[in-house]
This record gives C-alpha cells, sequence and structure tokens, in this order.
C-alpha cells in the first residue's frame, strides 16, 4: 500500500521542532556528562536532588528538583506525545489500518524482541524488571539524526520512522501503566479516573475553552500521582479528552499541540536530559558495560530493535497485508530500525521507574546512552550508503 504522501502543515511543524530539539537534546546530554565529571559535579548533581516543598494545606507536594522533572514536566512531554498520538489515529499515517500495519507491525516487532533479548539475559535477578528499557525509540534523537542527511531522505522514510517512534511511544506508555506502577490507591485512582470521565464528556459536547480541560487535568495529574498509577499517564489522558477538531486550527486540540511542540522539544526534554544524564563516570565503568542488565539494554536497542522492526515488516508484506512504502525498499527500512535503537527519553525514563538502587539506574544510563551512539552511527552509516545508491540506481 503506497504511504499518502500528504503532509499536514501540524506534521511538518511537528518534525522540525522533534529533529532540531533531539539535536539540543544531544548538546544538553555532552553537557551534562562533562559538567558531571568536572570539579563542579558535587553541586550539579546536589541540585538535581534538592527538595522543593510545594504542599499546602492537604496537598503534600515535597519533592526533589529531579522528581518535579520526571513527574511534572514530563507529564506535558506525554500530554504532546496523547495529541499526536490522537492526530494520528483521525486524520494521519495510523487512520487508514492498512497503511499504518506496516509502521504499527515494526514498531511491535522493535519492541518485543529488545524486551527479549533483556528477558533472556536477565530472567530471574533483580534486573529482570528492566526488560522494558530498549523497547522504547526517541523519537526526537531519531529525527535528529534523520535530518542530518538532508533532502536525500524521502518524506515516505520521514512518516515511517515518525509513525513508528509514536507507536512505539504509545506502547512504552502502557508498559509503564501495567508494569511500572507501584501499590495502587483505589480512592485517589477512582477519583482520577473520575475527572478524565467527566472532562471526556465535557469534549463530547464540544465545550472547547481549554481552561476547562488544563486546571481539572492538574488535579487528576495530582490524583494520580498519589494512586500509585505513574503521574505522566495524566498527560496522555488528558490528551483524549481534548475535543479534537481536524486540521481546524480554532480546535483545542490543534492550539494546544502547535503551542507545545517548541515548549518540550526545546525546554522540557532538554531539562530531563539535564537532570538524568548527570552519570559520574567513576573508572573503570566501561568495564561493567558486560553486565547482564547492561548486555541486555545494548544489544537490546543495537540489534533488538532493527531486526524486530525488519522481521515484523517483512512478516506482514509476506502474507499481504501491507506494503513498503513508495519510493523506499527494505534496506531502507532497515536504517530506519537501527536509527529506532536510539532509546534516550523513554529508555531513561523507564530505568528510573524500574530499579531502586542508584549504581543500577547509573549503569543501565550509561548502557542507554552507548547503545543510542553505536545506534546513531550506524544508523546514519546505514541510510548514506542505502539512499547514495538508490539516488545513483534512479540516476
Amino acid at each position: 500500500m503506497v504511504f499518502a504522501l500528504k503532509l499536514t502543515s501540524l506534521f511538518k511543524d511537528f518534525f522540525n521542532s522533534e529533529r532540531s530539539g533531539g539535536l539540543v537534546l544531544l548538546f544538553c546530554t555532552v553537557l551534562s556528562l562533562i559538567i558531571a565529571n568536572s570539579p563542579s559535579g558535587h553541586g550539579y548533581l546536589e541540585f538535581w536532588h534538592r527538595h522543593v516543598d510545594l504542599s499546602f494545606g492537604p496537598v503534600q507536594l515535597d519533592y526533589s528538583v529531579e522528581h518535579w522533572v520526571n513527574d511534572g514536566l514530563m507529564a506535558i512531554f506525554f500530554l504532546m506525545v496523547g495529541l499526536e498520538i490522537e492526530r494520528e489515529l483521525y486524520i494521519g499515517e495510523l487512520k487508514d489500518l492498512r497503511v499504518a500495519s506496516l509502521p504499527i507491525a515494526a514498531a511491535i516487532g522493535g519492541m518485543l524482541v529488545p524486551a527479549a533479548i533483556h528477558f533472556l539475559f536477565n530472567a530471574g535477578t533483580t534486573e529482570q524488571s528492566g526488560f522494558g528499557i530498549p523497547m522504547a525509540t526517541d523519537i526526537a534523537f531519531a529525527l535528529g539524526m534523520l535530518a542530518l542527511l538532508g533532502n536525500r531522505v524521502p518524506f515516505s522514510l520521514k512518516i515511517f520512522l515518525t509513525a513508528l517512534a509514536i507507536i512505539d511511544d504509545l506502547g512504552a506508555i502502557l508498559v509503564i501503566a501495567l508494569f511500572y506502577s507501584g501499590g495502587i490507591s483505589l480512592p485517589y485512582l477512582f477519583a482520577a479516573l473520575g475527572i478524565f470521565g467527566g472532562l471526556f464528556i465535557l469534549g463530547r459536547m464540544k465545550v472547547y475553552n481549554l481552561a476547562f480541560y488544563l486546571i481539572p487535568g492538574v488535579v487528576m495529574w495530582y490524583c494520580m500521582l498519589q494512586s500509585g498509577v505513574h503521574a505522566t499517564i495524566t498527560g496522555v489522558l488528558l490528551a483524549f479528552a481534548i475535543p479534537f477538531g481536524g486540521d481546524n486550527e480554532d480546535s483545542p486540540s490543534y492550539r494546544l499541540q502547535h503551542f507545545l511542540h517548541k515548549p518540550v522539544a526545546f525546554g522540557i526534554l532538554p531539562i530531563f536530559a539535564l537532570a538524568n544524564t548527570g552519570l559520574v563516570l567513576s573508572y573503570g565503568w566501561e568495564n561493567e558495560l558486560t553486565s547482564h542488565n547492561s548486555l541486555g539494554i545494548i544489544l537490546g536497542l543495537v540489534i533488538g530493535k532493527p531486526v524486530g522492526i525488519l522481521l515484523f515488516s517483512l512478516l506482514l508484506i509476506k502474507l499481504g497485508w501491507g506494503s513498503i512504502p513508495a519510493g523506499l525498499k527494505l534496506k531502507h527500512l532497515a536504517g530506519a530500525g537501527i536509527l529506532g535503537g536510539i532509546g534516550f527519553t523513554m529508555s531513561i525514563f523507564i530505568t528510573n521507574l524500574a530499579f531502586n538502587d542508584g549504581h543500577t539506574i547509573q549503569l543501565s544510563k550509561i548502557s542507554i546512552l552507548v547503545a543510542s551512539l553505536i545506534a546513531s552511527i550506524l544508523g546514519l552509516i546505514w541510510l548514506r550508503i542505502s539512499l547514495k545508491e538508490s539516488k545513483e540506481a534512479v540516476a
């Protein structure tokens, strides 16, 4: 099935902000690593662990700066992800199931195979809970790397990778909700779901004033935070409560998503990178990359991602349930699969949920960075060669 090449203006904004944001993320990651391993490193790390108490009355909100970033600011990131998923489902690449079948299958393969690799290395150990870490693709970094190849990249490949990463995000959200939630407080959970139900009804009634969603959304976030289900899920629920208006620029979903693009890409995600990549590289850290957990993460991302994406894509094509997008070949899908091994934001996010031990968390994050660097280099080399060969063949 030929991929639809019509790109809405909102998708163009999304792609441009994500690819630029990926380069900003890279800069912030390198900067954070340098500062953490400099003489100022202790003060830098101490800042992120400093507590900020915003409690008032019965509402208790006393968390570290890092916690505020991961549970608070990242809820806004998930809100934008939810809005993008909603848009893709209604009018984007995921609207037509036959067109969407290829990136859906690719994303499923790109989640299951890496998770299986990590599980095989760590089954029965305390690191087993990290199976979700290599499942995620970082859309900002992946598109940022794709942008380095310039105009030689076909739009169909950009769309395929974007759709794959969006479905991947949805999968990661489900994994977080199902496997990385703490002890559940039913009163708070029911309160959060009750607020969501009320907002969903407002959306069906075509109430377009965003204040009626965002203010209760903050209360829903607090209830979800106290419920034991990760608070960032609130962002996704809120996105699907807000009425969708297609490409109508006056619709609340369009206005909110358009507004969030740059603050998320150039504010929230860079802050997340700074807060979570301040890793002190102690002597001999590279030797620990051979631990079962590190190998599960690195091999899951670098090998599991492209293998899963390509195998499931081939299976779908062989069954006749989908076809390669116009202008692309299997080698291009393989290149997208390699870039899918860049698992920065979601992988680090899941690491913080999967483990409690500081050393394991730090080593897991280092493994994610190493794997993402390898995937970036291999993906760029692979696509540069394959796209050049395709261009020469056409000429």
